[in-house]
């Protein structure tokens, strides 16, 4: 029987997520990769278990992660059922709705009727009444922007989430989003974009909106898809994501990537961190970050993400000095 470590709150960071009563530890945990139907069940339950143990309490799905798609919801269920029940009032766990899930018109992309039933579907997986957040996963060209909010809006009345967030939005999608929320009286918790060191689109006018609006945001992808971390410092690893050439390409990875990332771990060694500990560090330097959304497949990766809590300041030379190497242009393909 899982006990969990009377000391989980004690090291750990919280933000509050813009101007609303929730808070969020800096560091929270996505299960995208590593927990599907595919993956080692016990691996995957024991990282839970590490990532409550060291205040983590946040675990971040979607309808479709997997693979295949829906079972990484499974697992989680079966584990919230085996380790965590008896602290669900303790945890925040979201869920998204956005992405392609089943087939035909009425399993992708934001109309009410895909929304709802994914939201459905995603409670009887994970064996809830609620979830805490629930997200539209990108915004739909297609679809009217009051319909998807609306159908938010009703997942939040009906009892079926706490709390409504977007992801992917851009800021000015997000502009528009937000004032609907708020006619509607459901107000968004959350914005999840991605940014890293290489990823800022988020600077370029999103976060100004979400400071505006009192929203928080929760940034995935922070080692951008581990690019920012040892995994690449000699070249492309056999087991890595991007020898798997899927979301992280090997064409994207050339030399004067390479020598970008190593300039940057020369910063970190200088830090007394990893490279993956200084990225999270970075994402988090801006106030209007509420939380990191990392990925892990090993236990000790948990630890690893949370000793970038450790150094969280940079000084305006290291800061220079990280804008510089991100400016320098890659020669054309």
């Amino acid at each position: 029987m899982y006990a969990a470590n009377n000391q989980r709150y004690d090291s750990m960071q919280y933000r509050r997520s813009g101007r609303s009563g929730i808070q969020l530890p800096a560091i929270s945990l996505g299960l995208w990769h590593n927990f599907g139907g595919v993956d080692n069940f016990e691996n995957s339950r024991a990282m839970l278990r590490r990532a409550f143990d060291l205040g983590i309490i946040h675990f971040d799905l979607a309808n479709n992660y997997g693979p295949p798609y829906g079972s990484a919801e499974e697992a989680f269920g079966q584990i919230l059922k085996k380790d965590f029940l008896p602290y669900r009032d303790e945890l925040i766990i979201s869920t998204k709705a956005g992405w392609d899930m089943w087939p035909g018109p009425y399993g992708n992309f934001g109309s009410r009727k895909y929304m709802l039933a994914s939201l459905d579907q995603s409670l009887k997986r994970m064996g809830l009444d609620y979830v805490d957040i629930f997200y539209h996963h990108r915004p739909d060209p297609e679809t009217p922007m009051e319909e998807s909010m609306g159908a938010l809006d009703t997942a939040v009345r009906s009892g079926r989430a706490l709390y409504a967030g977007i992801s992917a939005y851009n800021a000015k999608q997000t502009a528009e989003a937000l004032k609907i929320l708020r006619d509607l009286g459901t107000p968004c918790l959350i914005h999840q974009p991605k940014y890293s060191m290489f990823v800022r689109d988020p600077e370029q006018g999103l976060f100004d909106v979400l400071e505006k609006e009192g929203v928080g945001a929760i940034v995935f992808s922070p080692l951008a898809q581990g690019l920012l971390s040892d995994r690449y410092l000699h070249g492309i690893p056999t087991d890595s994501r991007a020898a798997r050439d899927f979301f992280l390409k090997k064409k994207d990875i050339s030399e004067a990537m390479l020598a970008r990332i190593r300039e940057l771990n020369d910063i970190a060694a200088l830090r007394g961190q990893t490279l993956a500990e200084m990225a999270v560090a970075w994402v988090l330097r801006d106030p209007r970050v509420t939380s990191a959304l990392v990925g892990t497949s090993r236990v000790s990766q948990v630890d690893d993400n949370v000793r970038a809590l450790n150094n969280l300041k940079f000084s305006a030379a290291e800061l220079q000095r990280i804008d510089g190497i991100l400016a320098q242009k890659q020669p054309a393909a």
